[in-house]
């Protein structure tokens, strides 16, 4: 099947080619903030908003009073037009909140640039961008595909990225009979019905000394100064890293677990309720079950593989998973291990909560262990 696959690298752009981007960045944020503003007004008048396409005939207008918009690429700025759009369309559909101006103080910038006439191309270490020319790049690995577009993207630490959105024909993995419940927790990152267990690596704890130790700093420092910039940097770095090491554990588990099973039963966890909870706050948003399970989500649908989500009332941990026998006692997080009344098997709470959602997980897809 087809599939849209992103390839990021990091580029060094030259002195020309970064303030270049810089320009287009802020082009294309100051159309997108001029387009919002005439959508607002639109709807407050008419009670109707504006298309993509009656914004984007507006951009020829733009760009003869303002000359300066002439001088960076012309389809990152309709991509801004079309931002939009969609964002209004997923804001309608519930999938965001209202549509928020963009702003020059954030760290992160970013604008987007479409495939057309071999505008976007690579040429052994060297990427071509439309305006930009051939900038060196990071390749790490080699792209696959057709290329539909490119994401120029400036982070917090002041360096840049692209990513090059390809179409391509992803191969589903072979059959196996294998299936899996996995028992997501805090103090261990999974406890899976094969009796795996997998630790948590707490990046956030592994650095959290520097981390203090360098806001700290930044906040004695005085704000807008070359010392306060450069304690600003050190603390964009340590988060940088933190989330680096996050993400490499994520993509490393979930696709071992999308590699070795066919099914893939999870909890329903409400993350976003989890989190008024102060006291396990911290913890809970250091270990991204949410990003978990977008990433199997993607990943088995590339690679047919089935996810079963199991509803967040199911009482995985207070069930006996040899004979269903309940235990209210269970919703103590203290009791770690039990004996169950009605048939003496002896319960380790995650394993026997891991495979409580395995078989629940199969029952709902019709499917049986």
């Amino acid at each position: 099947m087809l599939r849209h696959k992103a390839f990021r690298f990091r580029i060094y752009p030259t002195a020309e080619q970064a303030a270049l981007i810089h320009k287009t960045m802020g082009c294309s944020r100051f159309v997108f903030n001029y387009f919002l503003t005439k959508w607002n007004e639109t709807y407050n008048k008419t009670g109707q908003g504006l298309s993509y396409n009656k914004s984007a005939t507006q951009l020829p207008a733009l760009k003869k009073k303002f000359d300066w918009l002439k001088e960076v690429d012309s389809i990152a700025l309709q991509s801004a037009v079309g931002n939009v759009a969609d964002a209004f369309d997923r804001f309608f559909r519930k999938l965001n909140n209202y549509p928020r101006f963009k702003s020059r103080k954030n760290p992160v910038q970013s604008y987007t640039t479409k495939y057309t006439n071999g505008n976007i191309a690579i040429q052994g270490n060297h990427l071509k961008l439309p305006k930009l020319g051939w900038i060196r790049f990071a390749k790490s690995r080699d792209i696959e595909g057709r290329i539909l577009s490119a994401n120029v993207r400036r982070n917090s630490t002041g360096k840049y990225f692209a990513s090059i959105l390809c179409e391509l024909e992803i191969q589903p993995l072979p059959q196996t009979d294998t299936f899996i419940g996995i028992d997501l927790g805090i103090k261990t990152f999974a406890v899976c019905s094969n009796s795996e267990v997998v630790a948590n690596p707490k990046p956030l704890r592994k650095y959290e000394k520097q981390l203090i130790r360098w806001q700290r700093i930044l906040s004695r420092r005085t704000k807008g100064g070359s010392n306060w910039h450069r304690a600003k940097q050190k603390v964009a770095r340590i988060h940088e890293k933190i989330a680096n090491c996050r993400d490499d554990f994520l993509h490393q588990i979930t696709t071992k677990w999308i590699r070795e099973n066919q099914t893939i039963c999870l909890e329903d966890l409400q993350v976003k309720n989890l989190l008024k909870n102060h006291t396990l706050a911290k913890s809970i948003s250091e270990v991204s079950w949410a990003k978990c399970r977008k990433l199997l989500t993607y990943k088995a649908e590339w690679f047919g593989r089935t996810i079963s989500v199991v509803a967040k009332n199911f009482p995985s941990s207070q069930l006996c998973s040899a004979c269903g026998h309940r235990n209210p006692d269970v919703k103590n997080l203290a009791l770690r291990e039990w004996d169950c009344a009605a048939c003496g098997v002896h319960h380790e709470r995650d394993h026997n909560a891991s495979i409580n959602i395995k078989q629940e997980g199969l029952r709902l897809i019709g499917q049986r262990p």
